[in-house]
């Protein structure tokens, strides 16, 4: 009930306030009116920014963390109800003076599960009740499988019952390479059961960071979502940034979706994320292109999930975060209304948790284009493009 009211109150506070006036007109009709106020959203009144965000790093890869209550602040300030609570399960040394990897190349990042002890610290000590925030373990080594499972044991005799999601995992991520970072082998993803198994039984959804490929070679590394999804198919399976980075920033729009209309028809339990401003940037934003990937996501309506990929490094604030979350959400104005329920209103994300949270209807049908985004959230000039952070 408090989930539901907490929907409530996001979903219908500008329809509210529309039907205060027919009260006023029409005593006798308030109850009505303001019943079809809570029984839809508004698009046309009401925020396009995303109400989930499905992929947030509480925990930066090195130095200080933005504190978790300042955190829960920006989700709160921003209208975001939903989070998940991710690490960096690849870090830098604890004695680096570094924050971010890409300005530390030769630094080592390796799996540990210091985030997410951090993480499940801070939860178990605040236990906000808005935003609904969902502990995810990012530790896992997927070079090394056969460390995972005695991991996974430890976090549940310290946290019993409290991690409910897996990731964001690197199988391949391109970027921490001159980091010396391990990425994972077809040889290392048959040796991944003991823990996919127990993801499965359990129910828990596991993010995967895996690179397409890069403008040289742009699918290099396709093979390895592709055995993944083979081998585990009955896993509830995220695809972080719909496998794109920006070592990935020229390939063909239309081979993409072409790729991702594949996978999603041939693997039922496979989602993609939307996560990261570099989907926007090199992607979204060009001529023509954004109406491709609407299309696209309207014909799997039930088959993404929204995300900023914001990393919370003391070095940022609010700032930060608000434009990373209208950035990511520039593309759910573009949807149709069965996507824009399912996605940008998080109908999928709680199917994937199995939450009996229920996204509203979408008002009305309106007239729909997969037009290009011009505006902000609130109706102002959109922020700057800039390839943010990477997680």
């Amino acid at each position: 009930m408090r989930s539901n009211r907490r929907i409530t109150r996001r979903f219908t506070a500008v329809a509210v306030s529309a039907a205060a006036a027919a009260v006023v007109v029409s005593p006798a009709g308030a109850g009505d009116a303001l019943a079809a106020a809570r029984a839809c959203y508004d698009r046309a009144k009401q925020p396009y920014t995303s109400v989930v965000d499905g992929h947030l790093h509480f925990r930066p890869f090195g130095g200080r963390a933005i504190p978790f209550e300042e955190v829960t602040g920006y989700l709160q300030k921003s209208g975001v109800h939903y989070a998940n609570m991710f690490g960096i399960g690849q870090v830098l040394p604890s004695d680096s003076d570094c924050t971010y990897y890409l300005d530390c190349p030769g630094t080592p990042v390796r799996p540990r599960m210091r985030n997410d002890f951090a993480n499940a610290e801070s939860l178990r000590e605040n236990r906000p009740e808005d935003p609904n925030l969902t502990l995810s373990m990012t530790f896992m080594d997927l070079h090394h499988p056969e460390t995972v499972p005695d991991g996974i044991a430890l976090l549940d005799r310290e946290y019993p019952g409290m991690f409910r999601w897996a990731g964001e995992v690197n199988v391949i991520k391109q970027a921490i390479l001159p980091n010396l970072a391990e990425p994972a082998t077809s040889e290392d993803i048959p040796k991944w059961a003991p823990f996919m198994n127990a993801y499965r039984e359990r129910g828990i959804p596991i993010t995967f960071h895996s690179d397409i490929g890069n403008d040289a070679e742009p699918t290099k590394y396709l093979h390895l979502m592709e055995e993944i999804l083979a081998q585990y198919p009955d896993n509830k399976i995220v695809w972080a940034h719909m496998g794109l980075s920006k070592e990935l920033a020229q390939l063909d729009p239309d081979e993409h979706i072409r790729i991702l209309d594949r996978m999603l028809d041939a693997h039922p339990n496979l989602t993609v994320d939307l996560s990261w401003r570099v989907l926007e940037d090199l992607y979204f934003s060009r001529p023509g292109v954004r109406e491709k990937y609407a299309a696209f996501l309207d014909r799997h309506p039930t088959r993404a999930i929204t995300g900023t990929d914001f990393v919370a490094a003391r070095n940022k604030d609010y700032s930060v975060y608000e434009q990373e979350l209208e950035v990511t959400s520039r593309i759910n104005r573009a949807l149709g209304d069965e996507a824009f329920r399912d996605i940008a209103l998080g109908q999928n994300y709680f199917r994937l948790l199995g939450l009996k949270d229920v996204a509203p209807r979408v008002c009305r049908s309106r007239p729909h284009s997969h037009v290009a985004v011009e505006q902000g959230a609130a109706g102002a000039a959109p922020a700057a493009v800039v390839a943010g952070d990477e997680d």
